[in-house]
């Protein structure tokens, strides 16, 4: 972050502002549709072959556009109890075959916590990839220590490590030294941004978000339009805006570059294209 400097990208993404507290029509606590798509124990079925686990409520920020800014974290942590109804009711259903680990941010927990969860679907034939969605290489490049790089290399199978940055500005040094390292242990690494008002709502930044991942070995793939949770409205770019630089991204980067614009909406069976 620039010191000094309130519009500065990275501090925008975390600064709390009395705009939050007003109210607006359309954004709600809910806005994807969490709820009812609660299986128990901290697992969420949306979509076909995937149980997301909201495996805790710890982060390492804030992010003031966060999702899931509301949801009941005490209620719902599959990592409550051991993992152990977490790990029955996936066992119980042939149907899924991948697990997503989420949160608040799964890496937050202690290593040898997901060990606990991955030794015990490591025994669910059915089960055929992994998972993990993070902020953790970007904000905090040193949790990606040796103890999380031998786990996730003996882990029975394919692994996606899906990070979340918004702007060029949030790799470094050490964030690519997290990103090769990760790479070494077999992850393939994806990232998701969120497009947002005053942060990256501009050509060249979404492209500089690209390039800059690419370069440390990070594959764009989603570019999500805000999710209409209440408190973030101040982010939210209007649709018209967002295909206009979406377009604009398409005709200046190569397609492997550029990310897919979507929205989730309650209720889909997947991600809707913009």
């Amino acid at each position: 972050m620039r010191p000094g400097d309130p519009h500065d990208p990275l501090l925008r993404q975390v600064l709390p502002l009395d705009a939050e507290m007003r109210p607006m029509p359309g954004f709600a606590l809910d806005a994807v549709g969490d709820t009812a798509a609660k299986a128990g124990d901290g697992v969420i079925r949306k979509y076909r072959g995937r149980a997301l686990l909201v495996a805790t409520g710890s982060c390492a920020v804030h992010c003031r556009y966060c999702f899931r800014r509301h949801f009941p974290y005490a209620e719902e942590a599959a990592a409550a109890a051991g993992w152990r109804h977490t790990v029955e009711l996936i066992r119980d259903d042939p149907g899924i075959d991948e697990v997503i680990l989420s949160g608040g941010d799964p890496w937050s927990l202690a290593t040898h916590k997901l060990a606990e969860l991955t030794d015990a679907l490591s025994a669910i034939a059915h089960l055929k990839r992994l998972r993990v969605h993070t902020r953790l290489p970007v904000v905090l490049p040193e949790r990606v220590d040796a103890p999380l790089l031998d786990w996730l290399a003996a882990l029975p199978w394919p692994v996606t490590v899906v990070v979340h940055a918004n702007h060029a500005n949030e790799f470094d040094a050490s964030v690519d030294a997290a990103m090769a390292r990760l790479r070494g242990a077999g992850a393939t690494l994806l990232n998701q941004a969120v497009l947002l008002r005053g942060v990256n709502d501009d050509i060249q930044a979404l492209c500089e978000l690209s390039e800059r991942g690419f370069q440390a070995g990070v594959l764009p793939y989603y570019l999500h339009q805000l999710d209409r949770v209440q408190g973030a409205a101040h982010f939210e770019v209007d649709d018209a805006r967002a295909r206009q630089l979406h377009a604009a991204m398409a005709a200046r980067l190569s397609g492997y570059l550029v990310p897919k614009l979507v929205r989730e909406v309650a209720g889909d069976t997947g991600k809707r294209p913009l």
